[in-house]
């Protein structure tokens, strides 16, 4: 049985610091004062900083939309939580098996495979036994700082593979047994694109909406693009680049962001053909039309040369951006 770990509290790549530390707000001097008030929340959603800030003349509708958009995140969690423990994702990987599974859950699981087979299994949802193996290993008093013993990241990899899940309208089944998922890296880039549809749906012209990933519905009230900010990993709350948003998403992956050891050697972005994690960039970060794709991209080209990760952008026309070992950001063009 595979219990579900312990809430980790993902730190901030996208910043766009201002009032407060760590609250995605657009960043000082991005623009004038003069511009329209925003209604704006802030909380938390699967473990990360959330956000949402929209515009509409009436400041008492504004609240409703909002309070529509956090009933819809609390009803995603419900299916994609690992901490909650009747969420269908725990169920499932409790049983193996979830009969009638939730439309969103097939739906999600339906678009990683599609990654998984974009990037040639560079993204899988089953790493979650590597997870339980390293959280398990340095939870004891003592543990190796070289971390968990071989044979037990080889019996983690056995029960690795995307392959092995069958998807029907019915039910989800694993075919190994002692598999598990977690949608962590793909999640909150689905939940923000489903507040985004349901902002959309009610109408909303302007919006900038962060469930862990950030998307933009059209533009800044003041007629110009959203400006968000790049985190230079490792050095706080510092800006390494500033880009504009509009009608567009952005995500970022690091292994900085979550630690899983003190020396910070271990962290959260396994790799699903080793068993280790990836420290080939200290961070990287994508522009795409939906935060899905945003969020499931980067986590994969976190793992992935950099010339197999530009050949896929580019097939995409993706926008992104790798910071490497010393510190260096590199902006592959978008066509050759």
């Amino acid at each position: 049985m595979t219990q579900p770990a312990m809430p980790v509290r993902r730190r901030r790549f996208i910043t766009i610091a201002a009032a407060a530390a760590g609250l995605p707000l657009l960043y000082p001097g991005s623009r004038p004062a003069a511009a329209m008030p925003l209604q704006v929340w802030t909380g938390s959603a699967l473990g990360a900083d959330a956000m949402l800030q929209i515009q509409h003349p009436d400041p008492r509708q504004a609240d409703r939309l909002i309070a529509d958009s956090l009933r819809e995140v609390a009803r995603l969690e419900r299916v994609f939580s690992l901490y909650q423990p009747d969420s269908a994702l725990v169920r499932l990987n409790r049983a193996g098996r979830l009969d009638d599974p939730p439309a969103d859950l097939l739906r999600l699981l339906a678009q990683s495979a599609r990654f998984s087979q974009l990037t040639h299994g560079a993204f899988d949802p089953t790493v979650q036994p590597l997870w339980s193996v390293y959280a398990a290993h340095f939870a004891r008093p003592g543990a190796d700082p070289a971390g968990p013993p071989h044979t037990s990241i080889a019996a983690a990899l056995q029960r690795v593979g995307y392959r092995h899940i069958a998807l029907s309208a019915r039910h989800i089944r694993f075919g190994l047994p002692g598999m598990a998922l977690t949608l962590n890296g793909i999640a909150q880039g689905y939940i923000t694109d489903r507040v985004v549809e349901l902002l959309r749906n009610a109408g909303m012209q302007h919006a900038l909406v962060d469930m862990g990933e950030t998307r933009a519905i059209g533009s800044h009230p003041s007629d110009g693009a959203w400006r968000v900010g790049l985190r230079q990993p490792g050095e706080g709350g510092r800006i390494g680049q500033r880009i504009a948003l509009q009608d567009q998403a952005v995500a970022t992956s690091g292994g900085y962001g979550t630690p899983l050891d003190p020396a910070g050697r271990f962290n959260h972005i396994f790799n699903p053909h080793t068993g280790s994690s990836s420290w080939r960039y200290r961070s990287v970060s994508v522009v795409a039309a939906d935060a899905t794709t945003a969020d499931a991209l980067s986590t994969a080209f976190s793992l992935m040369p950099l010339p197999r990760a530009v050949e896929i952008a580019r097939m995409l026309k993706l926008q992104t951006w790798f910071v490497l070992d010393d510190g260096r950001w590199v902006q592959p063009p978008v066509t050759t």
